[in-house]
């Protein structure tokens, strides 16, 4: 696949979700940009972990696709659903869009991966699973995506500020999020 047809058909996919709310597109746009540079920056300061880069560009701008259908006015998000299910959100779209594995890291990027463990003591609006990225390309999307937030797009969070707020999901994701920076900085 030539680098304008991923590119079209991840616009594409993008498109068809968010062709009627320009604001919230344009905040998904900003932020997965911003998410996906950093991530493709870290493919090529580390070629020696063999990253799929290609991949990383296209799952990295696709991580957030479920937004849409939650309840977050301050980002323009006007759905039903909770906002800590925007990645199952997205992962199901995917699915049915027929891209399993990059449905994968839209489930698995919120916090540093969530527990079947937290799900439960947080009672969290989620299935009893374990969301936790498991292969590298999983771990780099969702790393990259804890520097940038949504509501202040030209804010870029230092470590120890994505550390303080990956604290609210305990002190695993925190760990997690340690072990990353030993790997990708």
């Amino acid at each position: 696949m030539d680098k304008q047809h991923e590119n079209d058909w991840v616009m594409g996919i993008i498109d068809k979700y968010y062709s009627d709310n320009e604001e919230l597109r344009q905040i998904l746009i900003t932020h997965s940009k911003a998410v996906t540079a950093r991530a493709l920056q870290i493919c090529d300061r580390h070629p020696e972990l063999g990253l799929d880069r290609q991949f990383v560009e296209e799952a990295a701008m696709l991580h957030d696709i479920g937004i849409f259908l939650c309840d977050a006015p301050g980002i323009a998000c006007h759905g039903k659903e909770h906002y800590l299910r925007h990645g199952r959100l997205g992962a199901e779209l995917l699915r049915k869009e027929g891209y399993p594995r990059h449905a994968r890291v839209c489930e698995r990027h919120t916090g540093a991966g969530l527990t079947r463990e937290a799900i439960l003591a947080e009672q969290l609006p989620l299935p009893a699973e374990d969301f936790l990225p498991e292969t590298l390309e999983e771990k780099v999307i969702c790393y990259a995506d804890k520097f940038y937030g949504k509501s202040n797009l030209k804010k870029v969070k230092t470590i120890e500020k994505a550390e303080r707020s990956l604290a609210r999901f305990g002190e695993d994701g925190v760990r997690r999020f340690k072990e990353w920076v030993a790997l990708f900085e």
